[in-house]
């Protein structure tokens, strides 16, 4: 059963990517279908990003009552016919309540499904968060291979659109039956009233602002990495192109091994790294002579941040043992703030300056991660098998730590 929810978990989230997969392939293709111009389809970006936004940060409290595998068996079908309203949307006007609806069960999803990963990280009792987060880059890779074919293929928007969120609908639903229950919340901490009740241990909120970053980072070099190859360095549209693959390839391999790499390291090891090899890799970007150089870079950036996003997600997920699941909902709202403001100041710092600049935020950005890994309550995570066998002991905190049942 537990091998079950583990590889349900892990195409849940590989199914969510292959949706945003090809809803990104094909955006060319929705502004073809509309006649919109980039002010427009900037809209149509923004207020998806808003409806999950908004979303993740109301749903905190049914969360915490109704529990993980409750909201994500409703959220992922939800998601999927919402999707086929963005693709029958008959003017520009549906279009976009069509796309905050997407965007609101999207959201649903995101932190259902994170949180439900949570729930079978603790049951392994060891981690296994990244191992999940890799098939979200596996589905937004089959996701944009999915978009290109049917591009070729000469298949429009509502075609291609309607036709993944008809073949999403029922594996979303088979999916629902793989996933585990939510631990029960102990008696002495049932819920309470008033403001204090609601409140969350400072603890989220510190991972939550490390997740910002991070999702600040992938968010800044998916919206500017090809700009910057295009226009800062002279590369061909087709090698423009290549450097936001390479970069996502890179993250898939390192979150294929980023679970063992946590366990032999430690946590605050993992993200102070992470935050450094960051802050290096994107340096390389920045004063990259050539193209080559620069993706070069990317794929090295991608292969150490690409740890940072599942492992807050895995800290939330015990930071607050009495409401986990509103844990991960509070983090992954505050992950996607970052994700929606990280290419806007990006986009302002390049205009008064340059491509090069604004992309070179992302340097201080992963410093400020490194920094902020020494502050990360250890003592909540998850490396128990490192804390139970001494010669993989998380070098920060070899206590043992309870664990949630």
């Amino acid at each position: 059963m537990l091998f079950r929810a583990r590889w349900g978990t892990f195409l849940t989230f590989a199914l969510a990517g292959l949706l945003t997969g090809v809803w990104v392939a094909r955006m060319p293709a929705l502004a073809a279908k509309f006649g919109a111009g980039e002010g427009e389809i900037g809209i149509v970006v923004l207020v998806w990003g808003l409806g999950a936004v908004v979303t993740m940060q109301a749903l905190r409290g049914l969360m915490a009552r109704a529990g993980s595998r409750a909201v994500l068996r409703a959220a992922l079908p939800l998601t999927s016919l919402a999707f086929a309203a963005v693709a029958l949307a008959p003017g520009y006007g549906v279009l976009l309540g069509a796309v905050v609806l997407f965007g609101m069960t999207f959201g649903m999803t995101d932190i259902a499904m994170n949180a439900q990963a949570s729930v079978v990280e603790r049951a392994y009792r060891r981690s296994v968060m990244s191992g999940m987060h890799a098939g979200w880059c596996v589905g937004a890779m089959s996701g944009g291979v999915f978009g290109v074919v049917t591009a070729a293929a000469g298949l429009g928007f509502t075609t291609t659109v309607l036709a993944a969120a008809l073949l999403s609908l029922p594996a979303g639903l088979a999916l629902g039956r793989t996933y585990l229950p939510d631990p029960p919340r102990p008696a002495a901490t049932a819920p309470g009233t008033g403001r204090k009740a609601r409140r969350m241990p400072p603890a989220v909120y510190l991972i939550g602002v490390l997740g910002f970053i991070a999702f600040m980072t992938e968010g800044t070099i998916a919206d500017w990495s090809g700009l910057l190859l295009h226009e800062e360095m002279g590369a061909g549209e087709a090698v423009a192109a290549a450097g936001y693959p390479v970069f996502e390839l890179a993250m898939l391999l390192g979150r294929l091994v980023g679970d063992r790499v946590r366990m032999r390291v430690g946590t605050r090891r993992l993200l102070t790294g992470a935050g450094i090899g960051t802050a290096l890799g994107m340096t390389v970007v920045v004063l990259a002579p050539g193209p080559a150089v620069a993706i070069a870079g990317f794929f090295v950036t991608g292969l150490v941040v690409c740890t940072v996003v599942p492992t807050t997600i895995s800290l939330a997920g015990t930071a607050d043992p009495d409401r986990p699941a509103a844990a991960v909902a509070q983090v992954g709202a505050m992950g996607y703030g970052g994700l929606l403001l990280g290419p806007v100041v990006v986009g302002f710092l390049s205009e008064a300056t340059s491509l090069r600049v604004g992309v070179g935020t992302v340097v201080v950005l992963a410093l400020l991660i490194a920094a902020g890994a020494r502050f990360v309550p250890i003592s909540t995570s998850v490396d128990v098998a490192a804390a139970e066998t001494p010669q993989r002991a998380d070098p920060d905190d070899a206590r043992p730590q309870p664990v949630a049942a």
